[in-house]
């Protein structure tokens, strides 16, 4: 049951906004493609997508180490980094400086204005993370993360960590079964988190302390896959991509599934962002090397990347 009513929820079909360029397609096996899509041959698997102030979308190529930036009007694709590692969720921060989650080399940062990769985090008290999948932040600048690996419903121990301005690190959940996408409310009291194989969105409120309690599961899903990325929506409601069912949900406060946004290109739609200040959704179907775009009936919540409170530029 996904509504009270008993309904469907309301369809909204998206559309193919770009493509990766062929000259920007390597059909090979790599050391990620073999651990995550074994037996198969893939030439992209695009991730993260984020919206610089200018207007500017950037996304990751998790197997082939590479950053892309696609302008907004002439939608060309520019590469703007290739390293070795495995970048997965992006976010940028007030100061405009590009921060990433990469699954080899941890929490990484790369300046506003270009110049080298620099590493945030690379473990936790010397012990190396599980392998790093999401990252936001809350409109305070706390950055929330996700240390997946290869856990699931066989080894529940996902972590989900916070990283404080000063350097402060809580470990806020350890018993997570492949913890992914990650977001904080607006108003900072609840913590979501999409639960991949465990094919749930869990709901962890955020207690005056700073620790978590009473951490239930807001909605349940299905698929071979599960839930991804996460990206909550002005009226307190979050929108979820699903990494197997061919497109997003858009559930209300209560967790009520009211909207199916589907994709036309795949059934692996890994991410999701607004662009700010719009009810435009965009999305990755990674199988595919496409970038959707959709039209919700909401908007996206705002964003600490948009911040205008001087506090937010240190």
């Amino acid at each position: 049951m996904w509504n009270l009513d008993f309904q469907p929820p309301e369809v909204i079909e998206a559309r193919v906004l770009t493509r990766l360029p062929h000259a920007f397609r390597k059909p090979r096996r790599t050391d990620w493609v073999d651990a995550n899509k074994p037996g198969h041959v893939m030439d992209s698997f695009l991730e993260g997508p984020v919206f610089d102030r200018a207007g500017n979308l950037y996304l990751t190529d998790i197997p082939y180490g590479r950053i892309f930036r696609i302008a907004p009007s002439s939608l060309e694709w520019e590469l703007v980094e290739a390293y070795d590692g495995w970048p997965n969720g992006m976010a940028i921060h007030a100061d405009g400086s590009l921060w990433i989650a990469d699954y080899r080399r941890g929490i990484l940062r790369r300046d506003a204005g270009g110049g080298p990769i620099e590493t945030v985090l690379g473990h936790r008290n010397s012990e190396s993370f599980k392998g790093v999948n999401d990252l936001s932040f809350d409109l305070e600048g706390r950055l929330y993360f996700t240390d997946q690996g290869q856990t699931g419903l066989h080894d529940p121990t996902g972590r989900v960590y916070r990283l404080h301005a000063d350097g402060r690190l809580d470990l806020l959940l350890s018993n997570a079964p492949s913890p992914n996408g990650v977001a904080a409310s607006a108003d900072g009291k609840v913590l979501f988190v999409a639960v991949t194989r465990g094919n749930q969105v869990w709901r962890a409120p955020l207690l005056p302390d700073g620790s978590l309690s009473k951490v239930g599961a807001l909605q349940t899903f299905f698929g071979t896959s599960g839930p991804d990325g996460l990206a909550v929506t002005a009226d307190g409601g979050l929108v979820v991509a699903h990494a197997s069912l061919g497109g997003a949900f858009l559930l209300n406060a209560r967790g009520e599934v009211t909207h199916m946004v589907r994709s036309p290109a795949g059934q692996t739609v890994t991410n999701i962002a607004f662009r700010p200040g719009t009810r435009q959704l965009v999305l990755t179907d990674s199988a595919t090397g496409s970038v959707l775009e959709a039209e919700l009936p909401v908007g996206g919540a705002p964003l600490f990347s948009h911040a205008t409170d001087s506090r937010h530029q240190a």
